[in-house]
């Protein structure tokens, strides 16, 4: 969601900040702002709820030039996405601030500054941090910082610097990421490293409560305690190819074509299964434990339900799945013993890294990230590691992120069945086979593509859609019918085909069309009962089904035919049709794929 990105140099440093809010709008935001010392002008910003193009032109037209400067993308949380609510916040012209997060106890803080005759011009939390900053100022922004940071409770993430200190810039983070990126006499801030991509490639990861003071010779950190350290300097590659567009219309149809690659990538090397995978001390952890807790948010909740189907199948390990949000809230029963999984793309989803840090705090051990991001917090923090490599996802709704955690997800419910001595040596085999030949068969699915686009001429003109799966292809279900509703704007509700006749089937009309995830596997011949009940209410079926599947087109049942069926694995084929169905429906209604509305890509506030 809300990027960040800060610079002290001895060139011009507008262009580096904005080109890294052009870097980071595959995050999502609805407005975004850049402020820069100009020397005896001054503090100077221009704010914008446009895109980053927008206030590029601005800036421009504004001949706006300084050494030392914050920029920022905005997704609202506090206010409404207007100017005044925009980054940077200025205290008095004299204090400029960009946050990510939420100050939690702003309310007190802002009434508190208030009384001491401070004017609020927005609705933010935000504008909170700028006059605490400048109330406690007393002519050392580092201490300010250090001193101010200690009053908040929440999460946040912020880039500081003043009109006396034309050459420093002060960061600070809890909870939200903060990296430095560091160059030759000039340093940087930013909340992701592809926002420093072609700046500087040598990254420092700043830790819980860190506060850091960039200037033009270096940079010094100190803890949450107070104490000065060194955080270790490490070399990222964030390269810019990676969100060109090239000849597709959106990221997101890119990213799904992307897909037969992704897994491949994560795949490579895989000569066999087994627990090393997932970390060296991963074949220890895997004979310590007796049961999985899976901790995740939206669609990588999903394939944390898919995984659950995995699991107990082929691994005989109970499973919970927890959505992360509301696993942390509530009382739970901890087990020790039980392998706790988290999922997410970016590995900073706020949500997930609190309920990680929940499950720790309960006395759980043995954790596993799996995740898309090497450099990540999710991975800092958990004993055990899966690196899916899906590469950039730059569309807010998750298409490759998904289908490699699947696989991922697939490979660990293998690994724990052959540490429990229930994976031989053929059943090995016949899995390595199956993933092996995913890229190929995800191909041929996405060559169905025109035939989806038809379908899809006539989901443009629905306003509600239902969406069916049993067993396995329940938790796809769920995430084709998020995948519609985020970028289409169309309501969308996902059913195990069981429940139709528990309620659901009175919303079914000729109105309401109604897509089923139908493989030929056990659960085919309870799932075409499911179909004639719709039926019979005069419901038009758009189903999925496999090539030998017995199901043929007849009035009011439209059929596409996947090329197989895939056992285990099916699920990761029957996702495809129902992203590019979602995809080419919002298409067709002129939605702001890629950045649908109110939706941000990686949810760094809880």
């Amino acid at each position: 969601m809300c990027g960040i990105v800060g610079a002290v140099a001895t060139r011009n440093i507008v262009p580096v900040l904005v080109e890294g809010l052009r870097r980071l709008e595959y995050r999502g935001y609805d407005s975004c702002g850049v402020a820069v010392h100009g020397g005896a002008a001054g503090l100077k910003r221009a704010r914008s709820v446009q895109r980053v193009a927008d206030l590029g032109a601005q800036v421009e037209a504004e001949q706006f030039e300084g050494h030392t400067g914050i920029a920022h993308t905005r997704w609202a949380t506090h206010g409404a996405p207007v100017t005044t609510n925009a980054h940077p916040h200025f205290s008095r012209d004299e204090v400029a601030v960009v946050h990510n997060g939420i100050i939690e106890n702003y309310e007190e803080i802002r009434a508190e500054l208030q009384g001491a005759g401070y004017v609020f011009e927005s609705q933010t939390d935000t504008e909170v941090i700028a006059h605490l900053i400048h109330s406690l100022y007393q002519g050392d922004l580092f201490a300010t910082v250090r001193a101010a940071v200690r009053r908040f409770k929440g999460a946040y993430a912020i880039a500081v610097f003043c009109k006396a200190e034309p050459q420093r810039v002060v960061g600070a983070r809890f909870g939200s990421p903060l990296i430095v990126g560091l160059g030759d006499g000039e340093n940087f801030l930013a909340s992701d490293a592809m926002a420093l991509a072609g700046t500087t490639s040598r990254i420092v990861y700043l830790e819980e409560g860190d506060v850091v003071e960039l200037g033009l010779n270096g940079v010094r950190i100190c803890d949450a305690t107070g104490q000065q350290v060194e955080r270790v300097e490490r070399h990222v590659e964030a390269t810019s190819n990676t969100i060109e567009l090239g000849p597709y219309q959106h990221f997101m149809q890119k990213e799904i074509f992307e897909q037969p690659r992704a897994i491949a990538d994560t795949l490579e090397g895989l000569a066999g299964i087994d627990a090393s995978l997932f970390g060296a001390g991963a074949p220890e952890v895997f004979g310590k434990i007796d049961s999985v807790l899976v901790l995740a948010c939206g669609t990588s909740y999903y394939a944390g339900l898919t995984a659950k189907y995995w699991i107990e199948s082929i691994a005989a390990l109970p499973v919970s799945v927890e959505v992360a949000s509301e696993y942390r809230y509530r009382d739970s029963v901890p087990n020790p013993r039980a392998l706790v999984v988290v999922i997410s793309q970016s590995g900073e989803t706020a949500d997930t890294m609190a309920a990680l840090k929940h499950a720790r705090s309960l006395g759980h051990v043995h954790t596993l990230a799996v995740c898309n991001v090497a450099t990540s917090a999710m991975v800092r923090e958990t004993t055990l590691q899966f690196l899916t490599r899906a590469g950039a996802e730059i569309g807010v709704a998750s298409t490759k992120a998904f289908t490699t955690q699947l696989v991922a997800l697939n490979l660990l419910a293998n690994a724990l069945a052959k540490s429990r001595g229930r994976l031989d040596a053929k059943a090995e085999e016949k899995a390595l086979k199956g993933l092996r030949h995913l890229p190929a068969a995800l191909q041929e699915v996405l060559a169905l593509e025109p035939q989806i686009i038809a379908w899809s001429e006539i989901f443009a003109h629905k306003e509600n859609a239902l969406f069916l799966g049993r067993g396995l292809h329940y938790p796809i279900a769920l995430e084709g019918a998020l995948k519609l509703k985020e970028i289409s704007y169309i309501h969308a509700e996902a059913y195990p085909a069981g429940e139709l006749k528990h309620g659901p089937l009175a919303l079914v009309t000729e109105a309401m069309p109604v897509v089923t995830v139908a493989p030929n596997d056990a659960l085919f011949e309870k799932l075409k009962s499911n179909i004639q009940e719709v039926r019979a209410r005069g419901g038009q079926l758009y189903v999925f089904a496999d090539r030998d599947g017995a199901l043929q087109h007849s009035e009011g049942v439209h059929v596409i035919r996947l090329p197989e069926h895939y056992g285990p694995l099916s699920p990761i084929l029957h996702t495809i049709p129902l992203q590019l169905l979602a995809y080419h429906t919002a298409v067709l209604r002129g939605t702001d794929v890629d950045k649908p509305r109110n939706l941000a890509k990686s949810v760094t506030v809880e």
